[in-house]
């Protein structure tokens, strides 16, 4: 009886990692020195198989519940569909996904792009490497996928953004309007190595594929999207650059990002993963 109940309680314990399609966790930051709440969404796991995975970066006001919630409402189809895991942590309303020169507790590119991505691959059934892991985000998280992404290359092979916010220096008023201030400090002081511009040099020789796009009647983000677009083609970047009729809004991005995983999906196939 005893010998039951031991497995019943193992049984219990590995359940919530292997049984479930979406996962809650709390991931705790080092560098933060606190928990980060993270979604995680899997596919029905196949003991002694490996899977993908993509982690997705919600935009300004956002959360990890809503994405899978609202913004990408058919992720937990996607995931079976894709034999992908989905790794969807929350960046705190209006971090940009930076780690910031003045807030201690607000440094999210390492908690994601080092810390998230090593505890993924120690919990859960992940090919541990670049060729099978990517980050994509619409709006604030298309910043923060580049932002991330780029830095941390040799953790993604694959990057995309969706109508991202990928210059601040065309933002004007909306730079405190969206608390960019809040993270980066006040614009006559920022650092330029916060542009999106400054990665175009390190994306040359990062090895990395790059998906964007961005919505015909975004009047906030398509000029500086199709900058950035040409910025790429003058560096000979290798990417997919598309425009379609759309707004900043969700039903943009909710139809935007299906696509972007689509073209995931089709990267790691014929990468042979």
């Amino acid at each position: 009886m005893k010998k039951i109940a031991m497995m019943c309680f193992i049984f219990t314990l590995i359940l919530p990692v292997f049984g479930q399609h979406i996962v809650h966790e709390h991931v705790y930051s080092a560098k933060m020195n606190k928990k980060i709440p993270v979604v995680i969404i899997t596919p029905h796991i196949i003991a002694g198989k490996s899977y993908k995975s993509v982690y997705i970066l919600h935009g300004y006001s956002g959360n990890s519940e809503r994405t899978h919630q609202q913004d990408i409402p058919d992720l937990f189809a996607k995931s079976e569909l894709y034999q992908t895991i989905y790794v969807l942590p929350d960046a705190n309303f209006n971090s940009w996904y930076v780690d910031s020169p003045i807030d201690i507790g607000s440094q999210y590119q390492t908690f994601i792009g080092d810390e998230l991505v090593n505890y993924v691959d120690a919990h859960y059934p992940v090919f541990a490497h670049r060729e099978s892991r990517g980050i994509l985000g619409w709006s604030m998280g298309g910043y923060g996928a580049i932002n991330i992404g780029v830095t941390y290359s040799k953790s993604f092979s694959l990057v995309g953004s969706s109508c991202g916010a990928l210059d601040f220096t065309r933002f004007g008023e909306a730079y405190h309007g969206y608390q960019v201030d809040q993270a980066l400090g006040q614009y006559e002081q920022l650092d330029p190595a916060f542009l999106t511009s400054s990665k175009v040099a390190k994306m040359q020789t990062a090895d990395q594929f790059y998906i964007l796009d961005c919505g015909i009647q975004d009047e906030q983000m398509i000029g500086m999207n199709r900058d950035f677009h040409n910025q790429l083609i003058k560096a000979n970047v290798d990417h997919i650059y598309q425009e379609s009729n759309g707004r900043h809004d969700t039903a943009y991005w909710s139809r935007s990002l299906s696509n972007q995983l689509a073209l995931f999906n089709n990267y790691f196939y014929y990468e042979k993963l």
